[in-house]
């Protein structure tokens, strides 16, 4: 007689490891979706799969993580404390001994500087992307969404904010309030929510009148609810788009302020304070002012090539051509 024990006709097989993906694989490339955080799943997947295809714009996003893991790890990467001054090594070239970058003028190493301001520069980008596109899509859905009086002096309020550069009014508005990289912060932000804004009020202005809404509305929603459940939500990507395209002005916008000297204040390792201290030395001493501007300039560039790849992602009508 024999052993050997048959198991059960229900019991399921054994899993191993190669199946598992593969299963996980179908369940994220199903043409039919089980629930909604499902569809959610599906979605985000297949959005991943174009933005990978994308190379230009997985450059940007390379770039970008590799920024904020210099910003994450900035004490234990700076070869030396951004703030310490050594006279007797003030604007040393690049490449010298314990130095890859040079020196400024007061002997502080660029590079420890640059990696520290890394931290500045993501701390303003992260505040002016959180708040302005809150703002603007509060105050576009809102004047779309309630038309009239209402829609009128919404928009006429963010026609003066349009009416003047985004730089002059952030100067007026620092100079208003005092230099500092927190004032800095709000005038960015006062100055760069009324693009979000007619982007949402456009958007709301074509979903209002769909049928969905006229069907949400026949059971007894509220605006209120319409609009925090129904319309945010196709007006984000929009918005995404717009925020991620536009990171490259507001840093350029941050280092303008810093390089007037009305952003983060000395001895702060800004960027922008960071040319401004070595143009005076632009002709002898030229890495002073460059490397500072080559980072700036990378990490523009990333932002505009992510965003570039994220609006092929997000815009159904743009994004399904390419």
């Amino acid at each position: 007689m024999s052993n050997t024990t048959t198991p059960p006709a229900d019991r399921p097989p054994p899993v191993t490891g190669k199946p598992a993906r593969q299963g996980w694989r179908e369940w994220l490339t199903t043409d039919t979706p089980q629930s909604r955080a499902h569809a959610r799943a599906v979605a985000a997947w297949h959005g991943w799969l174009r933005l990978r295809a994308n190379h230009m714009a997985m450059v940007g996003l390379y770039i970008l993580i590799g920024l904020l893991a210099v910003a994450a790890f900035a004490p234990w990467l700076a070869p030396h404390d951004p703030l310490d001054q050594t006279l007797a090594n003030r604007l040393a070239p690049l490449g010298a001994p314990g130095h890859l970058f040079g020196t400024d003028s007061l002997g502080r190493d660029i590079l420890s500087r640059m990696i520290w301001g890394s931290r500045i520069t993501l701390y303003i980008v992260t505040l002016v992307a959180l708040i302005a596109p809150i703002v603007g899509l509060l105050v576009g859905t809102i004047a779309g969404y309630a038309g009239g009086w209402v829609d009128a002096v919404l928009m006429r309020i963010t026609d003066i904010f349009l009416a003047f550069p985004r730089l002059v009014l952030a100067l007026a508005f620092v100079a208003a309030l005092g230099a500092g990289i927190e004032n800095a912060v709000l005038a960015i932000t006062i100055t760069a929510w009324p693009p979000y804004a007619r982007i949402a009020r456009a958007e709301t202005l074509t979903i209002r009148n769909s049928d969905f809404i006229a069907a949400v509305k026949l059971q007894g929603a509220r605006p209120f609810r319409i609009i925090t459940r129904h319309i945010w939500p196709l007006c984000i990507s929009s918005l995404i788009i717009r925020v991620t395209l536009d990171m490259a002005g507001i840093i350029l916008t941050a280092a303008g302020l810093g390089f007037l000297g009305l952003g983060a204040q000395p001895p702060s390792p800004e960027w922008g304070a960071m040319i401004a201290e070595g143009r005076r030395f632009i002709l002898d001493s030229w890495w002073v002012a460059t490397m500072p501007g080559l980072a700036i300039f990378t990490v523009s560039l990333a932002f505009n090539l992510l965003g570039d790849g994220m609006r092929d992602v997000l815009d159904p009508k743009d994004g399904g051509s390419r």
